[in-house]
């Protein structure tokens, strides 16, 4: 590139007085250069009264046309494709500088190194007044905040007035704005201003900037962790972002929307100052009416509006909306988990992986809801019992493991309870189920039965059994069996079906000695 002489300052100098040496000297030029200048000036029979009013750009090119004008030997690229291409997420200037050197040699042309190509970008972001895609991406994170200055309703009956609130939220790349009104600045407000916001974008970004409110944040040491607000936590969660509060006292971490916090105050503020609202949805439609004037306002330094840029480059970049809209949900602290494996809320149980009894959870409870977390881990979630209800369960299937669970008693495992003890109960379960016309009748007969193993144990039932088939009664039931245990004539039977033995070594009377008469 060729190196400009400070003509017009060398003709200054000559005009009075001053030596083309001395000239030369001052300057930190060469003696050569203040001669050409010299020269140029002579043949173009320019003098210093014709040039001094002129800057040191047009005078040059009135004594040297066209010496400053060159061509580059580099292709050159799209800088406006650059400039769109640089504010989609993970591109930066290394890659599209890799991107453009694969297309100059593929054909066939000279292109220009890594640090020429982030100059010339530089120079073109100068020259168009365009912004810099360095600092923010599209559809990467989204600044909120409440606004300082506030609006007020007025009721039409008594005359009092109430102060309405404002939440402000930007998307950095677009600068695209919301604004929701509210009667407080409380919790629930805090959340439902978020819902409301990622509703109008259409989307949710993986950022969330927000100011250390304590609806917000509950702790920003100056090293360590973020301690954030649980509820504020599962909302960023429930659309797949994350909460990274600003600095403290460091308002720049979030420009953007401190910038729109004053652009409001002239949008909406004091556009509406002379309005008098008697309702918060009149209002909130009011000022839904201003942002959409103030997003479709042309910008002054770069090309389109909020709300073209915001269609048109971010809002295809943002994520989608998840299928369940967020609920407002309360947080209890600190619930045991009673050994029965359920959790107890007004009255009523709701049930908890076995292996977590006796661990200490917290509840996280919305109009429809109840889950169960262990630390950031959901054990459990549960539909709530109303108001009205009181002592009832609610138990979810995988929360109770397979031997524990309830089974509705059928043949199949009545019969299979029977073949544990024995044969003979078998055939006294069958036979009761053969004397019903419907199955479903024999099965309380055969659980009366059944559980007379629990009282007496299985081998006397298996002994009862076998003597209640030994008589003549077709089909055994309890009220046959429980008598037999009950009198422990299951324990003799094997001694009533046995021949007497024999006695080899005492004196048996036979039965004539026993049928003779006493004299």
């Amino acid at each position: 590139m060729v190196r400009k002489i400070k003509a017009k300052r060398i003709l200054q100098l000559r005009a009075e007085g001053f030596s083309g040496r001395t000239i030369a000297s001052s300057q930190g030029i060469s003696r050569n250069s203040v001669a050409e200048v010299f020269n140029a000036a002579d043949a173009a029979s320019r003098s210093w009264d014709e040039l001094k009013d002129l800057n040191e750009e047009e005078a040059y090119q009135l004594l040297f046309p066209g010496r400053s004008e060159h061509e580059s030997v580099f292709v050159q690229p799209d800088w406006s494709k650059t400039h769109k291409e640089l504010a989609k997420v993970g591109t930066n200037l290394k890659l599209l500088h890799a991107e453009y050197a694969d297309q100059a040699k593929a054909s066939g042309a000279a292109f220009m190194g890594y640090d020429r190509f982030c100059k010339s970008y530089q120079r073109h972001v100068l020259e168009h007044g365009a912004t810099s895609r360095v600092e923010h991406k599209a559809g990467i994170s989204v600044e909120v905040d409440w606004s300082g200055p506030t609006m007020s309703l007025h009721d039409p009956v008594t005359g009092q007035r109430s102060t309405v609130y404002l939440f402000v939220a930007c998307l950095p790349f677009s600068r695209y704005a919301f604004v929701e009104p509210c009667l407080d600045m409380k919790q629930d407000s805090w959340m439902l201003c978020h819902a409301a916001m990622f509703t109008a974008f259409g989307g949710s970004a993986p950022r969330i900037v927000c100011d250390n409110l304590k609806t917000g944040v509950i702790k920003h040491p100056a090293e360590g962790e973020i301690v954030l607000n649980d509820a504020y936590r599962h909302l960023a969660e429930h659309y797949s972002a994350a909460v990274l509060p600003g600095r403290v006292r460091k308002p720049k971490d979030k420009s953007s929307v401190e910038n729109t916090v004053g652009h409001v105050a002239t949008w909406v503020i004091a556009s509406l100052r002379q309005t008098r609202f008697t309702s918060l949805d009149a209002l909130r439609a009011a000022v839904y009416r201003q942002m959409a004037a103030y997003n479709a306002q042309p910008f002054q330094k770069r090309a389109g509006s909020r709300q073209s840029v915001f269609r048109e480059e971010e809002h295809p970049l943002l994520r989608p909306l998840p299928v369940v809209p967020y609920e407002i949900s309360t947080w209890v602290q600190e619930r045991k988990v009673a050994k029965n494996s359920y959790v107890t809320w007004k009255k009523n149980f709701y049930s908890v992986l076995l292996k977590h009894v006796g661990a200490t959870v917290d509840l996280r409870i919305t109009s429809k809801t109840l889950e169960v977390y262990l630390q950031s881990q959901r054990l459990s979630s549960h539909l709530l019992f109303d108001a009205a209800t009181v002592n009832q369960y609610r138990t979810n299937d995988a929360d109770i493991p397979p031997e524990r669970k309830y089974r509705s008693w059928d043949e199949n495992r009545l019969r299979g309870w029977a073949h544990r003890i024995g044969p003979n109960t078998v055939e006294v379960i069958d036979k009761i189920f053969v004397s019903v016309p419907v199955a479903e009748q024999g099965i309380n007969p055969a659980l009366a039965v059944l559980r007379l193993s629990s009282k007496y144990g299985a081998p006397r039932l298996e002994n009862a059994c076998f003597v209640a088939l030994a008589s003549r009664i077709r089909s055994p039931r309890y009220g046959h069996l429980h008598p037999i245990l009950q009198n422990r004539q299951d324990e003799h039977w094997k001694e009533a079906t046995l021949p007497p033995a024999e006695n080899s070594t005492g004196y048996v009377r036979g039965s004539d000695y026993y049928s003779r008469t006493t004299r």
